[in-house]
């Protein structure tokens, strides 16, 4: 049970992560490969408060969010001048950085040692040190987001990204803000992404440069790109399969010495059947089992 519960705390992170880089790369067509830079931004921000100040978890969370998003911001000063295929190499340049920094600030991050002893969240007075009342937490937040993106997306501003990933040069003909448009959502996005880090440290309560690497950015826009660009209910589907596929298959038996590297296999031939399946990815496969 403890590892179900488990399983399901990180489908909520990876819920988060990929609904969050979705405002970007789904509606404003803004792919990034520096998404676990932001996510690692937060939880290192609330790891170094926590341990080294002795701040809670509601300071940390809104200084983890304001120096992310400060970051972001700085960057895509830079990053938005370029577009397509050069934005993504951008962004891989900012992911590198991030984790280089996190590798080699010994006086800051520990560097590869990591940050030990990360104190669990306290709510009211009241310790959130067990998984159940953790994944209570972590699924009202992911609500809260998805409530958020939601009216972000409905919102006039959410229809001025999706034209921008559709006609940029005709919405910079009617006079639209383009380059400030993809900073706020940009911004926004990683905003977002630094509540699943601040989550993740206390979850945990042990941090280091290796979940914030670059394969975990790549993961999370696959998870992005398997659930549909621009879907948040697909993000959600995604993240789910994402998570438990690989642990599902943990579960098939074959011989210890050509165990992990059929797994490997079967895993990538699983994604590339669920990517034929359509634009929606793995959400549409489910529905077309699942009528409801």
């Amino acid at each position: 049970m403890e590892y179900i519960l488990h399983l399901i705390i990180f489908i909520c992170f990876y819920t988060i992560l990929a609904q969050s880089l979705n405002l970007a790369a789904g509606k404003a067509g803004l792919i990034s490969l520096a998404h676990a830079g932001f996510y690692g931004i937060g939880a290192y921000t609330t790891a170094i408060l926590s341990v080294k100040l002795g701040l809670s978890f509601w300071i940390n969370l809104p200084f983890a969010m304001i120096i992310s998003g400060l970051i972001a911001f700085v960057v895509s000063l830079i990053a938005l001048r370029t577009i397509d295929d050069y934005f993504i190499i951008c962004t891989l340049g900012i992911q590198i950085i991030i984790f280089s920094i996190m590798n080699n600030w010994m006086d800051l991050t520990r560097g590869p040692l990591g940050i030990p002893g990360i104190p669990s969240i306290n709510l009211f007075g009241f310790p959130v040190d067990e998984k159940i009342p953790f994944l209570v937490l972590s699924i009202v937040i992911v609500a809260l987001i998805w409530l958020v993106l939601k009216n972000i997306y409905n919102s006039g501003f959410g229809k001025i990204l999706v034209a921008i990933s559709e006609d940029e040069i005709y919405i910079q003909s009617v006079g639209k803000n383009v380059y400030k448009a993809k900073i706020i959502s940009f911004t926004i996005s990683a905003i977002l992404a630094s509540i699943p880090g601040v989550l993740y440290a206390h979850y945990i309560t042990y941090i280091d440069p290796t979940s914030f690497t670059v394969n975990e950015s790549i993961f999370i826009l696959s998870i992005v790109i398997i659930g549909g660009l621009g879907n948040l209910s697909g993000s959600f589907f995604a993240a789910a399969f994402m998570v438990l596929l690989p642990e599902a298959l943990r579960f098939v038996g074959m011989p210890d010495s050509i165990a992990a590297n059929m797994r490997q296999i079967i895993y990538g031939l699983i994604l590339v059947a669920v990517m034929m399946t359509g634009k929606n990815g793995v959400k549409e496969l489910f529905l077309k089992k699942h009528s409801f």
